[in-house]
């Protein structure tokens, strides 16, 4: 059991990006031949055959948009995976998405304003879901800390976010 949760993309963002995406190109669904894909809509990997759609996304600015935050530089968009049509989101898990020994991670930390206030990369060794809870633990411990965003450390893929409870 962890003690953060990882929210997905939301689903009134999701609707969006399966139009258009966060650079303002259109999204382009394909069947998925082999799976394994990290899809941020249900926070799973999807199934060989699935159809998905690579979308850019900007995690922070659609935050910002309702916080009333102004992220300034620290905007950015990247590339993530989603299902090509509504799939209901998260079917419930008992651990973190996409943690699995020997993946690396980083988890940078946002004040209330967007602006960045720190990371830390985390190597996913014995307990991962442990690994990253104490992270999150340590992040919220400064009470300048709004949210997280947990990301890939080799590509720097956002995976997912955890809010201030």
């Amino acid at each position: 059991m962890t003690a953060h949760t990882a929210l997905p993309i939301a689903p009134s963002a999701l609707a969006g990006l399966r139009s258009l995406d966060d650079a303002g190109r259109p999204c382009l669904p394909y069947e998925d031949p082999e799976g394994g894909a990290p899809l941020r809509c249900c926070l799973r990997r999807s199934a060989p055959g699935e159809r998905i759609a690579l979308v850019a996304y900007a995690p922070l600015r659609r935050w910002a948009a309702g916080t009333g935050a102004d992220p300034g530089a620290y905007d950015e968009q990247g590339p993530v995976f989603i299902h090509a049509a509504d799939c209901g989101g998260p079917a419930g898990s008992a651990g973190h998405p996409f943690a699995h020994p020997g993946a690396q991670r980083t988890a940078r930390r946002y004040d209330a304003a967007g602006r960045i206030l720190g990371g830390r990369v985390l190597t996913l060794a014995g307990d991962p879901d442990a690994v990253i809870d104490q992270a999150l633990t340590e992040a919220f411990a400064d009470p300048d800390t709004a949210l997280v965003h947990v990301r890939a450390a080799e590509f720097g893929c956002y995976l997912f976010e955890v809010r201030r409870a």
